[in-house]
């Protein structure tokens, strides 16, 4: 069974809420991670898991990733996530969407949610006709709308700062890129690395997703899947699609110098960023660089502004940067210094946040 307390007091979640309401056919988990700099803060996933047990598994990483990603975006915000179990394409309806919403209300803003994959702007914008405690909503409704914009900026900033790491320069032209994944936020990844004149080759599941990228790029190349991709001539691999892309076997056969990619939990299993570490090759931390996303929805919180949600967002470069330096310092994988500077945030500012304000 899944370790709902946690192994050690970093793994301990605040709370955990089960939600279910048979007519709508919702079934949900909400998990907040912790609150030490704010509301938690993170999307609702809805997706067709094989069991509860996977779900909940899935939301407790999930959440906890989003409370790391959230300290290191700057942002006073802990860590939350939701998943729906279910297929969206014949289970989402807005009975559902609007039960789901109350629960979320009922946590009393402890928990804001958003988008995450099977579940858009225009969903937000049916839980929020429940709930006050709502972003990533539509731009009709005053909201950031499609936050896969700056996921796909800030991996891109990411990617910028492992190139200059790893070649000496911050562009990423003529070198090839594997992009694993052209859904919501990989189509976008590939038009950035194009117009910086990047080689781009890509897979994905979906074939109406690689025609719609073939479409407006013929010149991207195509592998069969994503085993082909890792094993081919690339420079940078970006995981774009579900979590555990890199493990054991991956890193092994891996022939690219750099790992950057917007996939959360992109590690199999602890162990892997020494691995990558041992090859050679440059991880820039999955939950650092796909921060745009949160920042861009968590900018509606004192009313959006895109300007000023992008410019957050090119700090990304900065802050990977930054954690490529402490990691060298210290002589630990990229992965172990990111989790220690946003430890660090977590607790300083934790700590005043305990400061008695008499009210």
């Amino acid at each position: 069974m899944t370790d709902v307390f946690g192994s050690s007091h970093k793994d301990v979640h605040e709370q955990v809420v089960f939600c279910a309401d048979e007519q709508s056919g919702l079934r949900a988990i909400i998990a907040i991670y912790n609150t030490a700099l704010g509301p938690g803060l993170g999307g609702t996933r809805f997706y067709p898991y094989e069991s509860e047990q996977a779900a909940l598994a899935d939301v407790l990483n999930l959440s906890k990733g989003m409370a790391y990603k959230n300290a290191l975006a700057g942002l006073d915000l802990g860590g939350g996530k939701a998943v729906i179990i279910g297929d969206p394409a014949k289970d989402k309806n807005e009975a559902l969407l609007r039960a789901y919403g109350r629960f979320v209300e009922s946590l009393g803003g402890r928990y804001i949610t958003a988008c995450d994959v099977g579940t858009y702007s225009e969903d937000m914008d049916v839980v929020a006709r429940e709930s006050r405690f709502v972003t990533g909503r539509t731009t009709a409704h005053g909201g950031a709308g499609d936050s896969s914009i700056l996921t796909a900026f800030g991996v891109y900033q990411g990617m910028r700062a492992s190139a200059e790491r790893v070649y000496g320069t911050p562009s990423l032209r003529g070198r090839r890129v594997g992009v694993e994944g052209v859904g919501k936020v990989g189509h976008r990844l590939v038009e950035l690395l194009r117009e910086d004149g990047a080689e781009v080759v890509i897979c994905d599941v979906s074939q109406e997703a690689v025609e719609r990228v073939r479409a407006r790029r013929p010149e991207v190349d195509v592998v069969a899947d994503a085993e082909a991709l890792i094993s081919s001539d690339i420079d940078v691999f970006a995981p774009c699609a579900l979590g555990g892309a890199l493990d054991d076997d991956t890193v092994a056969r891996l022939r690219a110098r750099i790992v950057c990619g917007a996939a959360n939990n992109q590690l199999a299993h602890p162990g892997v960023e020494k691995q990558l570490e041992e090859r050679g090759i440059l991880y820039a931390p999955d939950y650092v660089v796909n921060s745009g996303g949160v920042i861009q929805v968590a900018d509606e919180i004192e009313g959006f502004n895109m300007e000023r949600a992008r410019a957050k967002a090119a700090q990304i470069y900065d802050t990977t940067l930054k954690i490529f330096t402490i990691a060298a310092d210290e002589g630990v994988p990229p992965a172990v210094a990111a989790d220690r500077l946003a430890e660090r945030r977590m607790s300083e500012v934790g700590r005043i946040r305990g400061i008695w304000l008499g009210r």
